[in-house]
């Protein structure tokens, strides 16, 4: 008897041991994770508010070693900053509400199991996945439908994205049925059902596409240079800073550094500045969504 005590107590310690040698390893492992993840953007936050000759120097990880702001007002004196700093918002806010609108109608269409066409209509959005026109024939195209030196042409040819389609069906797929038939026994139509059932349940998928919405809104550039070069006022925020940095590695040229307006600033500096003024408004919006973005990556993980 006492002989199956000290077993059974040697083999608790030794899950107990294994439990912990376990957790351990994880927890480095998560660390070193979160160094290698944060190390980047804390050096660029870094370098952006350090002084820009003296970054030359190198040594600089976490902390600037001489504090300045010449980067960032180097950045905010750009001319149009403001301009492409509006634009930038308004796209990305129009782009957010009617893009996800007409997306989720869609996929709500194509998710009921007595619409006829719902898999040839599929099909062929899959295949815009894989095949397009083209750069020459898009620009072609959009000359023809009055698109370029055009707001609208930020917001048009997205309105409807096939993958986002696909996420957000998949998702109402697996919704109960259960809902929307005793909805529609007691009256309800296709369009109640979408607005009062359908919407409050695909919240999590919703935000989490309206989180890629915004971030590729908010950090096209190319666009913005194919089609609104010439018109001034439809400049966003990340095609005039891409202007900018190309200015400053032009004038750096093979000393480095450049005399910009009333401060010495390097390419290096402004990029850094520049990289933080753009990512602070993604990255206060995501703590907003993070609870829906994680369960909306989950979506089709488990099948009942």
């Amino acid at each position: 008897m006492n002989t199956t005590k000290v077993t059974v107590k040697k083999r608790h310690k030794e899950i107990k041991f294994k439990n912990f040698l376990f957790s351990a390893i994880v927890g480095l492992i998560l660390t070193l994770m979160v160094i290698i993840t944060l190390y980047p953007i804390l050096n660029t936050l870094a370098l952006s508010f350090n002084d820009a000759t003296d970054s030359l120097r190198g040594g600089i990880y976490f902390i600037p070693r001489k504090w300045s702001l010449e980067n960032y007002a180097t950045v905010l004196r750009k001319n149009n900053i403001m301009t492409g700093f509006y634009v930038s918002i308004l796209r990305t806010t129009v782009a957010v509400v009617l893009q996800l609108s007409t997306t989720a109608l869609l996929a709500f269409v194509l998710s009921r199991k007595n619409f006829i066409f719902k898999k040839q209509i599929s099909l062929l959005f899959v295949m815009t996945m894989y095949v397009n026109g083209g750069l020459i024939p898009t620009f072609l195209l959009y000359k023809d439908l009055g698109l370029t030196n055009n707001f609208w042409v930020y917001i048009l040819p997205g309105m409807v994205s096939a993958f986002n389609m696909l996420v957000i069906r998949t998702y109402m797929n697996g919704l109960p049925e259960s809902l929307q038939e005793s909805a529609m026994i007691d009256g309800a139509g296709y369009f109640t059902v979408f607005i009062k059932i359908i919407i409050p349940l695909c919240k999590p998928v919703f935000a989490t596409i309206a989180l890629f919405i915004a971030v590729g809104q908010w950090n096209s550039w190319f666009d913005t240079m194919l089609y609104n070069r010439m018109a001034e006022n439809l400049t966003t925020l990340q095609y005039e800073l891409m202007k900018l940095l190309s200015s400053v590695s032009q004038q750096s040229g093979n000393a480095n550094t450049a005399q910009y307006s009333s401060g010495m600033v390097t390419a290096s500096s402004v990029r850094s500045a520049a990289t933080i003024l753009t990512c602070l408004p993604i990255m206060a919006l995501y703590p907003f969504l993070q609870r829906y973005f994680v369960t909306g990556l989950t979506i089709g993980g488990v099948k009942e």
